[in-house]
């Protein structure tokens, strides 16, 4: 059930418009500069940016694998342990950060996951490929 940092890497290149910015200790994630996430080789963590709702209920479910990071602007970021979840959820949660950074335009060019659910069958990068 743990998800490899280059599985986690693979889904965040399969978003629109996604920079990397490696430091020394992390790695930033943005879309169009506005950052949605974080990396953390050291401990094999990310940081997340997610809905206020969503990181509490995310750190109640399953403490041991979600921590709060902090809140800021409206939004909760999560600590995700890759060791604790699966790919799909994880592409679940990466994706949610990325839209709730990314600009409308960018947003018209992923497909909405309300109304396209992914297929299950599929790795995540693959799920996101525009129906026709």
């Amino acid at each position: 059930m743990a998800v490899r940092a280059d599985e986690f890497f693979r889904v965040v290149d399969a978003l629109v418009e996604v920079v990397r910015s490696t430091g020394d200790q992390y790695t930033t994630l943005t879309v169009r500069g506005k950052r949605f996430g974080y990396y953390w080789p050291r401990t094999d963590t990310v940081g997340l940016k997610q809905t206020l709702s969503e990181q509490r209920a995310l750190v109640a479910e399953r403490p041991d694998v979600f921590e709060e990071q902090f809140t800021a602007g409206g939004f909760g970021w999560v600590v995700v342990r890759l060791d604790g979840v699966d790919l799909v959820e994880l592409s679940e949660l990466v994706f949610e950060a990325w839209r709730l950074s990314a600009p409308e335009d960018l947003l018209a060019e992923a497909p909405d996951w309300a109304t396209h659910p992914p297929n299950a069958e599929l790795t995540a990068p693959e799920r996101w490929t525009r129906a026709t």
